[in-house]
């Protein structure tokens, strides 16, 4: 009987966390300070302790939630973005004045919807997960209530979140019409039965599950809501969702494309190819204009979901590791150059402009040191983690023959260079009369920060190991 629940293990201990915090901010009295984030570490450790004694097993739950190696691996990498995002979050809480309760409440709430969402083996379960973590998401966004962007960003989110969602919904829809199952092996193969001549409704509803996906990993043309939502979010919050989000979305994506909808892959591929590269060059061309840190960062966010797709899209050998490689490496990297962000704003002043960085090596040489790090890694520079991920994607869209989305990748990468430098040439060699103030840096958050670093430079120059996990891994949904 207990052996039907493992699988949801790792969930529920998250969410059980999650639950905890809710109850601590409610017999919380004003102004006590209560170690609520605490009770998310205990959560995200026994979450960590439960894939851990998981892993290898392929358990299942309820018929709908499977504990397999590729969850498990996506689970993980949750994990670490949820310990990380946790550790950098103080210093947002206590500068805005944010109930504690709720903003940890609503991060572990949104990090077990993404859990859940990455072992699901059903297109309703999917839903669910996405709308839990979505609508966390959405609250997080606009939590600084006094806040006019933050509060236009989660409107904006919130908007183009639901209609994507009534998209989704409709794919599931049309999907159990034609197929009278949402479980994806069933589905997978019904559609393989019918796959020499697939109907028009088939394809609608490969279509609308599309969009349903592309929006929540900000594949051009459904990117449009990432620039405002970054930018309105408190940078904890914005490393959290532009990391988290976008591992769940993946996961799920790849077990419905290259699973389900494997025998409809010569009719979504073609579509897929051009998403990819409208994704790749929208990101890097529109990034390179900006001059919003987190606005760039969004759209450098954009671009690198377009390098996922070329990873999902070429799912040979190699691109099937790639996937969940490049995921790890892409949430590390990101949710560290988002800490520093948060790390450098103040209570006056957001220091989110690039000027604002000019000097930042003689004020605080550590983060300036760091940033330089995540940035690299962010351009693909060896040896940071960033080179390997996108030397194993490239790789594997040449084996599948996909060399034009290969070279536009390359090319995309060397354009995106320019505005990673430019802040680092900010950093070290632009000198400013008026420095802006920084805030001191807690040791909790720095060391977090430092752990980022170390685990970049690691993946960058001992990839084997991992990379055999993740091939691994994904070998099991096929």
């Amino acid at each position: 009987m207990m052996s039907s629940f493992n699988a949801i293990v790792p969930t529920a201990c998250v969410t059980a966390a999650a639950i905890a915090a809710m109850v601590a901010e409610a017999f919380r009295d004003p102004g006590e300070r209560m170690p609520i984030a605490g009770l998310g570490l205990v959560g995200l450790v026994g979450a960590a302790i439960a894939t851990v004694l998981l892993w290898n097993h392929n358990t299942s739950s309820f018929g709908v939630v499977v504990a397999d190696n590729f969850g498990l691996f996506v689970t993980g990498i949750l994990i670490v973005v949820g310990l990380l995002s946790l550790a950098i979050s103080g210093p947002t809480i206590d500068r805005e004045r944010l109930p504690a309760g709720e903003y940890y409440a609503l991060m572990l709430f949104a990090t077990a919807g993404m859990m859940l969402m990455a072992t699901a083996s059903d297109l309703l379960v999917i839903f669910l997960a996405l709308e839990v973590l979505s609508l966390a998401v959405y609250v997080l966004t606009g939590i600084r209530r006094e806040s006019p962007a933050a509060t236009e960003a989660a409107f904006k989110y919130f908007l183009l979140g639901a209609f994507s969602s009534a998209f989704f919904l409709y794919g599931i829809a049309f999907t159990y019409g034609l197929t009278g199952s949402t479980r994806l092996d069933r589905i997978g193969g019904l559609i393989a039965s019918q796959a020499l001549a697939p109907t028009p409704m088939q394809l609608l509803a490969v279509g609308l599950v599309l969009v349903g996906f592309a929006f929540k990993v900000s594949a051009v043309p459904f990117h449009m809501w990432t620039p405002d939502a970054y930018e309105g979010a408190p940078p904890a919050v914005t490393g959290f969702m532009s990391t988290g989000v976008k591992a769940a979305a993946f996961a799920a994506f790849v077990r419905v494309f290259l699973s389900a909808f494997e025998p409809l892959r010569g009719h979504w591929s073609d579509v897929l190819w051009v998403i990819a590269a409208a994704t790749m060059i929208g990101g890097t061309v529109v990034g390179v204009a900006q001059s919003n840190v987190k606005r760039m960062l969004a759209y450098s966010s954009i671009a690198h979901g377009g390098y996922l797709l070329i990873a999902l899209l070429s799912a040979n050998d190699v691109g099937k590791g790639a996937v969940l490689f490049y995921l790890l490496t892409y949430a590390i990297t990101n949710i560290g150059a988002f800490g520093v962000i948060a790390l450098l704003d103040n209570a006056n002043r957001p220091n989110d402009r690039v000027g604002d960085y000019a000097g930042l090596w003689n004020d605080h040489a550590a983060l300036a040191a760091l940033m330089t790090v995540f940035l690299l890694s962010l351009g693909g520079f060896p040896p940071m983690a960033g080179f390997i991920a996108k030397w194993y994607v490239f790789s594997a869209a040449v084996k599948a023959g996909y060399s034009g989305l290969a070279i536009i990748g390359v090319l995309t990468s060397v354009v995106s260079v320019f505005f990673y430098l430019r802040i680092v040439v900010m950093m070290y060699m632009t000198p400013t009369n008026t420095p802006a103030q920084f805030p001191a840096v807690p040791k909790v958050a720095g060391a977090a920060l430092v752990f980022s670093a170390i685990l970049i430079f690691y993946l960058g120059v001992l990839p084997t190991r991992v990379l055999d996990w993740a091939a691994a891994s994904i070998s099991t949904i096929f």
